[in-house]
């Protein structure tokens, strides 16, 4: 719309620095101007119409194939976005410098450098299609999908997981803490619940240090990330009650932010499970591609490979005069690796090549994992190879679920 109008100003100034210009443009007549900006306008609004049924249909696929948890990363798509955008702002463009072109016969005026500039775009935008084409065949590729999973995997692991065991805050201590809950903490403890229900996509760890400290509080966290909490419900549970006025509910309830649904941002384990869940789709009888699930594997493998050089949380939280403040159920990296091949092992464990991959991964993470967790992989990792020779499907169903650390 501004380049539209700019260029119309212009092409109105008729000023004589201008000439050199209208050399290089064609000589539009008002009828021939109008029919030019007509024919590229109806065309961009077809070809975007177009456009977005055919993404709608790529939707619909990947709803079907992958689950509808993928319909994130398609609507979030950059490529997807940047040539609609093309198509309507080439349409929008051609309309606005449609209504500018006046007169007919000997009195007229006929932007030429902005319908010059229309049939740049006319041509920028089939460049624009061309490239749709190519790029929505690659996306809905089972390789290319899973390749963004991992990458935005990585990312929350580099968000909530820093490297070398720095952390933006003081959630993360270098070293073991032992203390211990007040002993009447349960019986002289507030409970902070939630203005209204959904999921938490992030908690201020930073902002409740801060509060627990400015009060004197020590304060237990009832849930984690992607945890779903309904209208009321609990969300911190402060101690001691009389120090938790209506204003520090308040504030220690800001703290959390909540969604209508699950995000990867600092939700390691929705990210996890977006690849096990493609595994399993593609595991189930009516698919029946274990291909793509030994895809997942290989990906799952990259991910918990980044993981284990990790520093996890010990679920409590310190100020800086070594006071307890925070306490929460940290993750464990044992408890991702078991929750997400135990959930696969269930669907695949009749299958020899997918149990072969499956067991390969797991020994590779357990190399470099620390020691606490190497043995409850590897234990898994036992069940699953005596179980995938057994003959009763359901005794090896109950035998690989993840016990929680």
């Amino acid at each position: 719309m501004a380049t539209a109008i700019l260029l119309v100003m212009l092409d109105a100034l008729e000023a004589a620095w201008l000439g050199w210009i209208d050399e290089w443009t064609y000589a539009f007549g008002p009828e021939s101007a109008r029919a030019i900006l007509s024919a590229i306008a109806g065309s961009m609004i077809t070809v975007a119409g177009v456009t977005f049924s055919m993404t709608m249909l790529t939707l619909q696929l990947a709803s079907s194939q992958f689950g509808p948890r993928m319909l994130r990363n398609f609507m979030r798509d950059r490529g997807n976005q940047i040539v609609l955008g093309t198509f309507l702002s080439t349409f929008v463009y051609c309309l606005l410098v449609l209504a500018s072109v006046r007169g007919s016969g000997d009195s007229y005026f006929v932007p030429v450098i902005a319908v010059s500039f229309g049939m740049i775009l006319a041509v920028a935008s089939l460049a624009t299609l061309i490239y749709f084409i190519h790029h929505i065949a690659t996306s809905i590729r089972i390789e290319t999908i899973l390749a963004k999973l991992a990458v935005e995997a990585r990312k929350t692991v580099a968000r909530v997981f820093p490297e070398n065991g720095r952390t933006p805050s003081a959630s993360f201590p270098e070293k073991s803490l032992e203390e211990a809950l007040p002993p009447d903490f349960d019986s002289d403890s507030r409970s902070v619940v939630a203005s209204g229900g959904g999921y938490i996509q992030s908690i201020d760890l930073d902002r409740l240090v801060q509060v627990a400290r400015d009060h004197d509080l020590v304060v237990r966290i009832e849930g984690r990330i992607g945890n779903f909490v309904p209208g009321a419900g609990s969300l911190v549970v402060a101690f001691p009650y009389g120090r938790v006025s209506d204003a520090v509910a308040d504030d220690l309830s800001d703290a959390f932010s909540f969604g209508p649904e699950r995000t990867p941002d600092h939700d390691i384990e929705f990210s996890l499970r977006r690849i096990v869940e493609i595994a399993q789709r593609a595991l189930s009888p009516g698919v029946n591609d274990p291909t793509t699930a030994f895809y997942c594997l290989d990906r799952l493998g990259e991910v918990f490979g980044t993981l284990a050089g990790r520093h996890f949380p010990s679920g409590r939280i310190l100020d800086q005069n070594m006071k307890l403040r925070v306490v929460f159920d940290p993750v464990a990296l044992a408890e991702l690796v078991c929750s997400a091949f135990a959930a696969i092992a269930r669907y695949g464990i009749r299958d020899a090549d997918l149990v072969g991959r499956l067991l390969d991964v797991m020994e590779r993470c357990s190399r470099s994992a620390p020691a606490s967790d190497r043995e409850k992989i590897m234990q898994l990792h036992d069940t699953i190879r005596v179980g995938s020779a057994a003959s009763d499907f359901e005794d090896v169903t109950r035998a690989t679920q993840p016990a929680r650390s």
